[in-house]
C-alpha cells in the first residue's frame, strides 16, 4: 500500500501454519472458552486488558484485532494508544481499569515481587497486585477477570507462535 508520498510498505509475512484449520477442536474449545470468561465483565475493560496483554507477549494479531474491536465499541484512540504507558498515563483511566491492567501484567510476565512462600526468583502475582484488584472487583467477576487474562494469554501465544498474520480483520468478525 502505497501514496504519492510514501514508500512502499515491507511485503507481508506468510503464517507459519493455519492452527484453528488443523486442530479444530481445539480452536472451538477456545471460542467457548474464551465466551465463557467474557461473561460479566465490562466490554470496554475487557478490551483493555486484551490489548495489554497483547502489547507484552508481542502479539500483533491480536493487537490488530482487539484495538478495531475496541474503536468499534466506542473506545478513545488516546486511551489505547496511552495503554502502553499506563503508568504515566493513570489518569486516562479508573481504579477499577487500572486494577485489571496491572492484574493483567502480573498474569502475563509472572515475574514480579518476592515473596517468602515462593522465595525470591519471581515467577508469582504479587500480593499487593492482587489485593488492589480485590478491592476493585467483586469475587466472581475478579474469577472472570483472571479467566479472561488467561484466555488472551492462550490466544496470543497461538498468534505469535504460528505468525499469524495482522492487517485483516474487521471488528466483530469472530464476535
Amino acid at each position: 500500500m502505497t501514496t504519492a508520498h510514501e514508500a512502499p510498505y515491507a511485503p507481508e509475512h506468510s503464517p507459519r501454519l493455519d492452527w484453528a484449520q488443523l486442530a479444530p477442536e481445539v480452536y472451538k474449545a477456545m471460542v467457548r472458552l474464551d465466551a465463557a470468561a467474557r461473561k460479566g465483565l465490562d466490554p470496554t475493560l475487557l478490551e483493555l486488558v486484551k490489548i495489554r496483554a497483547s502489547q507484552l507477549n508481542h502479539c500483533a494479531f491480536c493487537l490488530d484485532m482487539h484495538t478495531k474491536d475496541a474503536l468499534a465499541a466506542g473506545e478513545s484512540v488516546e486511551r489505547i494508544i496511552q495503554l502502553g504507558a499506563w503508568e504515566e498515563s493513570r489518569h486516562f483511566y479508573t481504579e477499577k481499569e487500572l486494577a485489571a491492567i496491572e492484574l493483567t501484567e502480573a498474569v502475563t510476565v509472572l515475574t514480579g515481587g518476592t515473596s517468602q512462600a515462593f522465595g525470591s526468583g519471581g515467577g508469582f502475582v504479587p500480593d499487593e497486585v492482587y489485593e488492589r484488584a480485590a478491592e476493585q472487583f467483586e469475587e466472581a467477576e475478579l474469577a472472570q477477570l483472571l479467566a479472561a487474562i488467561t484466555v488472551i494469554n492462550a490466544w496470543n501465544r497461538f498468534g505469535v507462535s504460528t505468525r499469524m498474520v495482522p492487517g485483516h480483520y474487521k471488528a466483530g468478525q469472530y464476535k
